[in-house]
């Protein structure tokens, strides 16, 4: 890789994620008068120019996005890049996902940022801590993080993204964001909904599919609060506006929680299908969830 494109790619992973990264969304949503974010002549020249220069000079960058499968007809998900460390003892393997092919730039530049500074921060972090415990006696330290497409449709792209941090014993995030690919805005749960009963709606139907999974498998065990329970400390009572959530293939909603977040970590992440019909009334629409 030439120094011109190493350059290049160092001035963009240096380019801060805007504090207002909402406000660039919001704007995206509104369908009149939409007011372009003053920061995207710099960010999408550097961007372009670093994919065009990957590809054109180096047959490895070339190669890699050539494995990766296509994302629909009009947006693209790929690997970016990726931090390594392979010591004994230390292992970190960090996979940076971009968006591309969107014609809202404000939201495909916001997106990339995002996801290249998680990954930066996951790698000085990883770093730090190595050196901190190589002056000590050593140790054992490593961290995994990439994506998967959990959606692809003609109007979906959902993009997980999750962190494997190994230290003892292991600990699984997973974030997620849904995009209409035709409209081209990130979806949230606020957005999708008349008002805020759909916590009340979703939580409680939550709780019901635990207890009916506990019943039938003994080696389910969930954490959530119950009728007569005093406290909500350490038990699950409600999803937030921001719960962790994604649109699957067959137009369900579906809420993700962390490993450890509402059971043993041997579960794993945890999904829960929504059923559709509970939740038709309190939708905006059923354009998204059918």
């Amino acid at each position: 890789m030439d120094k011109k494109l190493e350059k290049l790619k160092s001035d963009y992973q240096n380019i801060p994620i805007p504090d207002n990264l909402d406000f660039i969304v919001a704007n995206a949503i509104s369908r009149s008068n939409v007011r372009k974010f003053p920061f995207k002549s710099v960010i999408g020249l550097a961007a372009s120019a670093i994919f065009i220069l990957s590809i054109n000079s180096s047959p490895t960058f070339a190669k890699t996005l050539s494995d990766v499968p296509i994302v629909g007809t009009l947006v693209d998900v790929l690997t970016f890049t990726e931090y390594t460390v392979d010591e004994k003892t230390y292992q970190a393997h960090l996979k940076v996902p971009a968006v591309s092919n969107l014609k809202n730039k404000d939201l495909e530049n916001s997106l990339n940022q995002k996801y290249l500074n998680e990954n930066k921060q996951l790698y000085d972090t990883f770093t730090k801590e190595m050196d901190e415990m190589k002056k000590e006696n050593g140790g054992h330290l490593g961290i995994d993080s990439g994506y998967e497409v959990k959606t692809d449709t003609d109007n979906i792209l959902s993009i997980g993204r999750y962190v494997v941090n190994t230290v003892g014993s292991s600990s699984t995030t997973m974030t997620y964001d849904t995009i209409d690919k035709k409209k081209e805005i990130l979806l949230t749960l606020p957005l999708l909904f008349k008002d805020e009963t759909y916590i009340n709606l979703i939580s409680e139907n939550i709780k019901e599919q635990m207890k009916e999974q506990m019943k039938h498998d003994e080696n389910k065990l969930y954490w959530f609060r119950d009728e007569g329970d005093e406290t909500t400390i350490g038990l699950f009572d409600k999803i937030s506006s921001k719960q962790n959530f994604y649109i699957n293939k067959d137009n369900q909603l579906v809420i993700s929680f962390d490993k450890y977040e509402v059971a043993p970590g041997a579960m794993g992440i945890i999904e829960f299908i929504i059923p559709s019909d509970i939740l038709s009334d309190a939708l905006v629409s059923n354009h998204y969830i059918k």
